[in-house]
């Protein structure tokens, strides 16, 4: 080794990379090249898991995370793996794409007088479909309408549905092409004006040529609190699936629409609220099926990450398409 490697070698101990997984390394005109092992989701612990959850839910800064991931960075496993492991991977893993010959899919603008002004959505619907379709308003996470949720919005689309994917982003310039930056751009739009924004969209779909007016929302993490706050806020929705979504605290009396809610067993973060929030559509007696799925993280539906879990996402996903099937004929 000469004296540069040396320098990057110890650069890489520092931050607490194993010299076991610095397998191979080539130094060829001033430019080094390191393998690092493959990671299996078995391989690692909950805690990491649970640590991820804090950082995509902005209770840890980056530094934060990148300092507590390095307690798990043991037995061959390091940081810069770890990291690498558990962000999203938005190239391998969409299930639908973009030009899928199937589909008409393009991004529209709507207006949500009440919320952020002028917004940008996904608009996506059967192509040559005959008859008026149900809508579904299709609501993202914290960070943006991001290729996951676009995927998703085309995977409902195909199903039978005209649905829309707003970007709550667009006032500040629209999802900025990564998860980090658009939780930060996130954080600075006030959620009940985002509301407003989702409740402006069931409106647009409601208004749209091509939809029968019975119209559903879905939605995953923040999207979920949002799919919660339109049953309450819209008297005509007509059903919502909310994944994983933070519970309404008042008004669960004027919630109209079916529920169909979606928890993740080791969610328990989520899960904390939603006892009472049973317990208030019990005395309301409001229609509502509840699953919790034993065993999976929040996110799980989610394709792009290693909290993704096959099993439970299909499963979700079928009982979520059944649902609107049912209820938006």
């Amino acid at each position: 080794m000469n004296h540069l490697f040396l320098l990057f070698f110890w650069y890489l101990k520092l931050l607490n990379w194993s010299t076991t997984t610095i397998c191979e390394h080539r130094l060829r005109y001033n430019k080094i090249t390191i393998t690092m092992k493959k990671l299996k989701k078995e391989e690692i612990k909950q805690e990491v898991f649970d640590l991820y959850d804090d950082y995509a839910h902005n209770k840890l800064q980056r530094r934060e995370f990148v300092e507590k991931l390095s307690l798990y960075a043991v037995g061959g496993i390091t940081v810069a793996s770890l990291m690498s492991f558990m962000m999203p991977n938005y190239k391998d893993t969409m299930l639908v794409k973009q030009d899928d010959p199937n589909l008409d899919s393009e991004y529209i603008t709507y207006e949500s007088p009440k919320g952020g002004g002028s917004i940008k959505g996904l608009l996506s619907k059967p192509k040559n479909a005959k008859g008026k379709l149900g809508g579904i308003v299709v609501v993202h996470e914290n960070r943006g309408l991001n290729p996951y949720i676009e995927d998703t919005g085309r995977r409902a689309a195909l199903e039978g549905f005209i649905t829309l994917a707003p970007d709550a982003l667009t006032p500040l310039g629209g999802y900025p092409g990564n998860d980090d930056e658009g939780r930060t751009m996130q954080r600075q739009r006030d959620r009940n004006e985002m509301l407003e924004d989702f409740i402006a969209a069931f409106e647009y779909l409601k208004n749209h040529e091509d939809c029968s007016g019975k119209i559903g929302v879905v939605g995953f993490c923040f999207g979920g609190w949002i799919s919660n706050m339109m049953a309450v806020k819209v008297p005509d929705l007509a059903a919502a699936v909310p994944f994983y979504g933070g519970q309404p605290k008042e008004d669960i009396d004027k919630i109209n629409a079916p529920l169909l809610l979606q928890y993740a067993g080791l969610d328990e973060r989520v899960n904390a609220g939603w006892p009472a929030y049973e317990e208030a559509l019990k005395e309301h007696g409001k229609e509502y099926a509840a699953y919790v799925y034993p065993d999976v993280n929040h996110g799980f539906h989610n394709t792009t990450t290693p909290r993704y879990d096959k099993e439970a996402a299909e499963l979700a996903w079928g009982r979520t398409i059944a649902f609107f099937k049912s209820k938006l004929s």
